[in-house]
């Protein structure tokens, strides 16, 4: 077993991260008396009490069997109850590879919605996670889609499930709060939107131990995920501050290390709960003042140092997100620029803007140009026009590759290398199909 605790405690104090933080080995570490967690995609943190296990997260469907392995090898009981801490795939796909033990399901009422609507968008979620994570794209029939532009499912009735259909569904909701005993052991649990509006935080008041789920994840918070639907950034800090107030001494995290020490997890807590309310801050100011989405995204920043802090580093999500989900949160989809309420067809634009420039290859060479001069923002605006409007041009789009190939390079957060490598492909089709056909 593995000592999370001095390790977390030694990163946390010295500010230095000489090793990962969030593991995937699937093995499981005693944190506590009675307590264990399964470091895993999404960890799983285990209670043992006289009527059986507690469980807090059931990881995905991919690590979910060496979970409940790995937590057979600490404690044979049966899992007597299952609580999601909200309804995101890799925290309870794994249930059901707990199904044997009929535990007792614990979440709060619109999980249930969500796997609804998970079922209702399946293949949109295999696609954005497809993009986002990587994977198999013969698991989803993946082909170019009209000008080159972006991906389309073709119907596969091979096709995977986003969500498993066995997976397990509560039985025990609630909406603000609620309680449990098992054995001697109370449990509290109270409702908070922040990454999802389904999330819920679990309280052990005798032990003094909180099970954060997804608030506290060893990097910026995920509040802005450029696919997902509607994060809550200032809800998400109040969340954390009533953690704080209910004085924890062992918090428990689905995803990174376990914390102890009262002070050192107030301290952790409270500077990712001020990080975001400084980013709702400053980005509704210049809301009040006028501003648009694009003076917004390109002024508001959050300080450096506490970017360096080992639990906020922007290394999934980051600010630049967050601020763009503030602005839908209180301001819609519209960004500002009147051209955009209403605009013309990419592709159409990017034509005319060719026409203009004298070819889609002038703004090619005029990206690669911009790739040079390390302004890859540019770049990319230009590859996408050189694309859009010379869809079929293997050489444009062998270029298009190559630039955002460059910026996923230099991308610190893992959604946008996801995004930038999964354009990238998107071009090297072009590239791929031009080469199949002239063999």
């Amino acid at each position: 077993m593995a000592d999370l605790l001095d390790l977390s405690s030694r990163i946390i104090d010295s500010g230095l991260v000489d090793q990962p933080v969030n593991r995937v080995t699937n093995e499981l570490s005693e944190v506590a008396a009675d307590i264990a967690m399964v470091e895993s995609f999404s960890h799983c943190v285990a209670l043992r009490t006289a009527d059986g296990l507690v469980c807090f997260d059931s990881s995905g469907v991919a690590t979910g069997k060496a979970v409940r392995e790995s937590l057979r090898g600490w404690d044979a009981q049966r899992v007597s109850h299952l609580v999601y801490t909200h309804g995101h795939a890799d925290h309870v796909g794994g249930s059901t590879f707990f199904a044997d033990d009929a535990p007792t399901v614990v979440g709060h009422e619109n999980v249930a919605k969500r796997l609804d609507r998970y079922d209702f968008t399946n293949n949109w979620n295999l696609i954005i996670n497809h993009r986002q994570f990587g994977g198999v794209s013969g698991e989803l029939n993946l082909t170019v889609g009209d000008a080159g532009r972006g991906i389309t499912v073709a119907t596969n009735p091979n096709a995977r499930k986003f969500l498993p259909s066995s997976t397990l569904r509560p039985d025990h909701t609630f909406s603000t709060s609620s309680s449990i005993t098992v054995g001697d052991t109370n449990i509290e649990f109270h409702h908070a939107r922040g990454e999802t509006d389904d999330h819920l935080w679990a309280w052990l008041p005798e032990r003094k131990a909180v099970m954060t789920g997804d608030f506290l994840i060893w990097n910026f918070p995920n509040a802005g995920n450029p696919q997902k639907v509607q994060r809550y950034p200032i809800e998400w800090a109040a969340a954390l501050r009533a953690m704080i107030a209910a004085g924890p001494e062992l918090l428990l995290p689905a995803h990174g290390l376990p914390i102890e020490g009262k002070e050192r997890i107030a301290r952790v807590l409270d500077d990712v709960a001020t990080a975001l309310e400084d980013l709702v801050r400053d980005v509704v100011a210049l809301m009040n003042a006028g501003a648009t989405l694009d003076t917004i995204v390109h002024t508001v920043t959050v300080p450096a140092e506490t970017l360096a802090k080992p639990y906020l580093r922007p290394l999934y999500d980051e600010p630049e997100f967050v601020i763009r989900g503030i602005w839908r949160q209180f301001g819609g989809w519209w960004d500002g620029a009147a051209s955009r309420l209403k605009p013309s067809p990419d592709a159409e634009l990017a034509t005319a803007i060719a026409t203009l420039a004298g070819g889609a290859d002038v703004l090619l060479r005029r990206a690669e140009a911009a790739v040079s001069d390390g302004d890859l923002r540019l770049a990319c605006h230009l590859a996408d026009l050189a694309g859009w409007a010379a869809p079929d041009d293997p050489g444009i789009h062998g270029g298009r590759a190559a630039v955002y190939l460059a910026r996923r390079k230099a991308e610190p957060s893992l959604m946008s290398k996801g995004i930038f490598a999964a354009a990238a492909r998107e071009s090297q089709l072009v590239v791929d199909r031009a080469t199949a056909t002239d063999g």
